[in-house]
């Protein structure tokens, strides 16, 4: 066997398991599908269940060299901590977007000029990543941390870590809208423009669905789930109950009506509310888009069939869905 090869090995080898201060390993649920899919506010509704603690989109923590884009006391006392736990890891070597660009995106399979830098830092990561989440569940007091970084090959990368337990929640939520989401800041003038971003994020969520899929696939049962955003929306209690269940924990659902906002690293504009509110929601998605429709086409037979589910089982309610509130 090569050096290389000897080297390639032990870089995808599992991690000897670490446990925490309190001897358990620490339990990630990780929430993972296309970006723009609703992921921050299923994130937050999960952390404050008793137990948990929403962290946010923890792959950032490299990419900002673990300091919070995003203000706020708590979350900046907390994120310190941690910066502060963490010095001794090595973590300084990978900071920056590179494990990000080479690792965790799912266009990293496809850039053959970062692949050398992937066998390169694979190791490293997979060690940092490994004692970030100990240091995050030691400095949040609780066991389960909710990630939402969403990328599917980062879900893979934690999937070898053998130091922590892996939850995976897959999320889906209807192409128009997250590339309706994606196009906004477009104007409708620009017709050239709206059509590259248009067939750029299909692409994207071709790629993140295919990795997406597999990765599901390979994680057992009783740890993963499959969810709506639409079901999600339409009957948030009743699918979070379902997600919790699916994946073995008896946390009871946290009030919908104050739901806090506090430590959160990155995520959507939501994590910049002191707390909010969720409620059921019938909102219709708009087919606006005959492209994104033809080209999605292929995923609703696919995606019908993974199992478990966390299904809306209430009669859907015209409601706003979110409400951000602020202290007084």
């Amino acid at each position: 066997m090569t050096r290389q090869a000897t080297a390639d090995t032990a870089a995808n080898a599992p991690l000897p398991p670490t446990p925490d201060s309190h001897g358990k390993r620490p339990k990630v649920i990780y929430v993972m599908g296309a970006g723009h899919s609703g992921s921050t506010v299923l994130g937050v509704v999960l952390g404050n269940c008793a137990g948990f603690a929403y962290a946010g989109e923890v792959e950032e923590w490299l990419t900002m060299s673990g300091t919070p884009a995003v203000g706020g006391v708590e979350r900046n006392e907390f994120w310190k901590t941690v910066r502060e736990e963490m010095a001794g890891a090595g973590a300084q070597e990978l900071f920056g977007g590179g494990a990000n660009r080479s690792i965790e995106r799912s266009s990293a399979l496809l850039r053959i000029d970062n692949w050398s830098t992937r066998r390169k830092i694979r190791a490293d990561y997979r060690r940092v990543t490994e004692e970030l989440f100990r240091v995050i569940a030691n400095t949040a007091g609780a066991n389960q941390i909710v990630d939402t970084s969403h990328f599917p090959l980062r879900a893979r990368e934690l999937q070898k870590l053998s130091g922590l337990e892996l939850f995976l929640v897959f999320l889906v939520r209807d192409p128009q809208d997250v590339v309706a989401s994606n196009v906004r800041d477009i104007s409708r003038h620009e017709v050239a423009e709206r059509r590259i971003r248009i067939l750029a994020m299909n692409a994207n969520i071709w790629l993140t669905q295919l990795l997406s899929t597999i990765v599901f696939l390979a994680q057992p049962r009783r740890r993963r789930v499959f969810v709506r955003h639409e079901d999600f929306l339409a009957d948030p209690e009743g699918v979070t109950r379902q997600v919790l269940d699916s994946l073995g924990f008896d946390a009871e659902v946290p009030d919908l009506d104050s739901l806090r906002v506090a430590i959160a690293l990155e995520g959507n504009k939501l994590i910049t509310s002191d707390s909010i509110a969720v409620r059921r929601s019938n909102r219709q998605v708009v087919r606006w888009s005959r492209l994104t429709q033809l080209i999605q086409l292929c995923w609703v037979p696919v995606l019908s069939r993974l199992r478990p589910v966390a299904a809306a089982r209430l009669e859907r309610v015209s409601e706003p869905p979110l409400a951000p509130r602020r202290s007084e």
